[in-house]
């Protein structure tokens, strides 16, 4: 009998070793092993079965095995398609929380000129995906993310964009993808790509954001000689779509001056659009930009048939490098002075210098550190951190509480 078992094991785990891997990866549920049945032997009309209980409690016990299923992968997934003969590589991303039984937002996003390739994974480490590693929670999306190879091509050239509308499709068939809830957005020369994209498939997304983009490509700078009637074309053809521009103010490779020309031009029609500008921000303003919690749940309240009648509204908002430093007694910086300590690792010392509090780190770097009120200070760079001084009862400084924008630490102070 061990050995009928051990054989119908071999033969199982070679079926299934035969079944193709992309048809187990796309199967909700793999194949399932059916428990092996008792075999009565005359030993065995006493009890019932080989185990020794009676059969209906053997049948009972059989019932109540628990069988192992292979769910849906999920996070960052490696793709291929094909087109016109030529193989490309991409990325689709499944929230973890991804269910088969319902249709699901989806988000195209197109790297920058740093992300290209063929290896189908350098366009996951810049911008949005790097905003979904760090909160997955706030990004409930499939999001397709395709590359564009070297040898000069662009996300504006036509099968550039026929290939990346390609891999949209196809994920959107494979994981159920709500074509109510499509959203295209794209960074540098992928937000050039977003651009282009609404322009020659007007009607296709329900919201674009364009990021450290325009339509003026730095690749054909003659284009800047149509700047009064250039944008035109692509006001008319976003129409009401819903349209949310970053960028940094001080970006020396697409000017600011790109979204506040399509900004202009959008808010005149009537469009429905709105400019962010990060005040002494430069070219990755996308680190900004994806961080920022309100951007996904902008999207995700609008669908493509609300476009139509929906209300259109403009808003131009510059955004500070950082708070207006709080006007705090310098006298209390002494008090705050000292290494602080992670266990047995310094990970910061305090100092002043005149009436000014810096930050020495592990690696030597001093940074002065502004104050956002007497225990709260932040870096002038922008930073999203903040060090927080902690006090006992008595008003002594006990330690620091390390926050940003993904975590805290507690260092003790020594």
């Amino acid at each position: 009998m061990r050995r009928c078992r051990h054989l119908a094991s071999v033969l199982l785990a070679a079926l299934i070793a035969t079944i193709p891997l992309a048809a187990r990866a796309t199967t909700p549920y793999a194949l399932q092993a059916t428990p092996p049945q008792a075999v009565n032997r005359p030993s065995d009309h006493a009890t019932g079965s080989a185990t020794g209980r009676p059969a209906a409690a053997e049948a009972k016990h059989e019932a109540q095995r628990p069988i192992a299923v292979r769910a849906q992968d999920t996070g960052f997934l490696n793709r291929v398609i094909l087109l016109n003969g030529t193989s490309y590589r991409y990325v689709v991303y499944l929230p973890i929380e991804y269910d088969a039984r319902r249709s699901w937002p989806v988000i195209l996003f197109l790297h920058g000129s740093g992300e290209r390739g063929s290896d189908g994974m350098v366009e996951t480490q810049v911008g949005l995906p790097n905003a979904i590693r760090a909160h997955p929670e706030r990004w409930p999306f499939i999001v397709v993310m395709p590359q564009v190879p070297y040898s000069h091509h662009h996300w504006t050239d036509p099968d550039m964009m026929a290939m990346a509308l390609a891999a949209l499709d196809a994920e959107m068939k494979e994981f159920h993808g709500d074509p109510e809830r499509v959203y295209l957005t794209g960074l540098s020369l992928g937000g050039y790509g977003v651009w282009e994209i609404a322009k020659n498939y007007p009607g296709r997304f329900a919201a674009i954001v364009p990021v450290s983009g325009g339509i003026f490509w730095s690749y054909e700078p003659q284009r800047w000689k149509q700047s009064t009637i250039l944008p035109e074309a692509y006001v008319h053809a976003v129409g009401k779509t819903p349209v949310w521009m970053f960028h940094g103010t001080l970006d020396p490779v697409v000017p600011a001056k790109e979204s506040q020309i399509m900004y202009q031009a959008l808010s005149a029609a009537g469009g429905d659009v709105r400019l962010w500008l990060y005040e002494g921000w430069h070219h990755n303003s996308w680190d900004k930009a994806y961080a920022d919690h309100s951007l996904p749940q902008w999207l995700l309240a609008h669908r493509l048939s609300d476009i139509p009648t929906s209300h259109a509204e403009a808003q131009l908002l510059s955004v500070p490098l950082h708070p207006v430093p709080a006007k705090v007694d310098p006298d209390i910086y002494d008090d705050y002075v000292g290494d602080y300590y992670d266990a047995e690792v310094r990970q910061v010392t305090i100092l002043v210098e005149g009436d000014k509090l810096f930050s020495r780190n592990r690696t030597n770097d001093l940074n002065e550190l502004l104050p956002e009120n007497p225990t709260t200070f932040f870096y002038p760079s922008g930073s999203p951190t903040r060090i927080i001084f902690q006090k006992d009862p008595s008003g002594r400084v006990t330690g620091i509480l390390y926050h940003d924008d993904r975590h805290e630490e507690h260092w003790e102070r020594r």
